[in-house]
């Protein structure tokens, strides 16, 4: 019997099945399609490689010299050969040797709790096998692409995220319901392949969970590039006959080729067996997790959930971070969660990108804390004019006042997540203000917005 079972092969359950097998312990980690999950394979990295021509080319003709270079239009074609490259064509071989050499047992099937400790899989090669942990299971099976309950939705035949990152062609007219950061990235990449975006958002501004201002800068943004926007708009109902077409409530109807659903997600708990274990009532729902990530009402310390499954900050990196303290928990180490209650980074790959970490101005208003925001332009820098002209963006900070410490940060303008993680760290560290005035960006970067922002505080 292993000492633990992880349930989901996805970059959070493989982190925490490594943290376990470093620690000493027999691991099986129980997964029914790719080792690698959905961040491998229809997530992250087939998304971020179809942004990346239309970014390079941006960037080069903001370049006078480069700029004269760009001739032609992207190669769609040669994107989405790049895509499987990066995908293994949705193979997932080259992820086995990892789990090998840690010692970690793969089981390929459908994982379901049976009962404390005990996980039977339905084989994906035919017939049941019973795991019995001696220590821990790890729940890790992340979320699903949600499709509201929208008239006539699910029989347009939408597309999620799986279907646009493994598309094939480039559809000439393509709706996308939903601003948020998969909407938006996909959006944009698809515009630059060619397709002609209709983007429709039932919030006031695109990215709405972020700084106002940042959802403004990638609307003007997708504007000039021929992307049409509609916000405030409700959609009542959905088609699709030759083409697909929504109904806003308006009575307006859009007409596309393809319509890509980007609304959010939901956790795949609805058949884990929950109900074995007297949690029949989250079926479906987020798990409810305490700073240890063990799961809520399971009774002892052995059912843990990481990633997506328990709501908490739905991204790769922050739920790899989860695993591994869920990891050290299980291997007996004073570990917790500390991250997910306020320093949570995120980038939103548009062109502008969007760098965010910590708490928006509203959030930290919310919470009572006393706070100034300071923000100057991200291209009043000497290294932001030497990446090309036209470089333009915003960089904001919100300051706890009475602690004189950074507890949020964003920053907008094209190809500048790397500015995140000194962000990050400051907010992790609760350096003060007046240390990071001698944290001295060199020059000529962009970090000299660091020295821009704490100038405009007046140190």
């Amino acid at each position: 019997m292993p000492d633990v079972v992880v349930v989901g092969a996805g970059p959070v359950g493989e982190t925490a099945a490594g943290r376990c097998a470093d620690g000493g312990l027999s691991v099986a980690i129980v997964e029914a399609e790719l080792v690698g999950g959905e961040c491998s394979y229809w997530g992250c990295i087939p998304s971020k490689t179809l942004i990346r021509p239309g970014d390079v080319i941006a960037a080069a003709r903001r370049v006078p010299g480069a700029a004269e270079a760009v001739t032609g239009s992207i190669d769609a074609t040669a994107a989405f050969a790049q895509r499987d490259y990066m995908t293994s064509g949705w193979r997932d071989d080259g992820q086995l040797p990892w789990l090998e050499g840690k010692g970690i047992e793969l089981v390929r099937g459908h994982g379901r709790l049976t009962g404390e400790r005990t996980v039977e899989v339905a084989l994906s090669g035919g017939g049941s096998r019973a795991l019995v942990a001696e220590r821990a299971v790890v729940i890790a099976v992340g979320t699903g692409a949600l499709i509201p309950p929208i008239d006539g939705l699910a029989g347009a035949k939408p597309w999620t995220n799986r279907e646009i990152t493994a598309a094939t062609s480039v559809p000439p007219r393509l709706l996308v319901l939903g601003g948020g950061a998969i909407g938006a990235e996909m959006a944009q990449a698809f515009a630059r392949l060619g397709s002609r975006v209709t983007v429709i958002e039932g919030l006031p501004r695109l990215l709405a969970h972020e700084e106002p201002f940042a959802g403004d800068e990638v609307r003007a943004a997708f504007e000039a590039e021929g992307i049409t926007v509609i916000t405030d708009a409700k959609v009542v109902a959905a088609r699709r006959d030759v083409a697909v077409a929504v109904t806003l409530a308006d009575g307006r109807e859009i007409q596309g080729d393809e319509l890509l659903v980007a609304v959010g997600r939901t956790p795949r708990t609805g058949d884990i067996g929950l109900d074995t274990v007297g949690l029949g009532d989250l079926a479906g729902h987020y798990l409810t997790v305490d700073d240890r990530l063990r799961v809520a009402g399971a009774g002892g310390e052995w059912l843990y959930a990481v990633g997506d499954a328990n709501g908490r900050a739905l991204f790769t990196h922050m739920g790899k971070y989860q695993a591994r303290i869920c990891g050290d928990v299980i291997c007996g180490k004073a570990a917790r969660d500390v991250a997910d209650s306020g320093v949570v980074p995120r980038v939103t790959f548009t062109d502008p990108q969007v760098c965010a970490v910590g708490l928006t101005a509203a959030q930290a208003a919310e919470g009572g804390v006393r706070v100034r925001v300071i923000s100057v332009a991200t291209g009043g820098v000497a290294g932001a004019y030497v990446e090309g002209n036209g470089i333009s963006g915003t960089s904001a900070l919100v300051i706890d006042e009475q602690h004189r410490v950074v507890i949020g940060a964003t920053f907008t303008g094209p190809g500048i997540q790397e500015l995140l993680h000194s962000a990050t760290v400051a907010i992790a560290g609760r350096v003060t203000l007046e240390d990071l005035w001698h944290a001295v960006p060199a020059f000529p970067t962009v970090s000299e917005v660091w020295l821009l922002l704490l100038e405009a505080y007046g140190l």
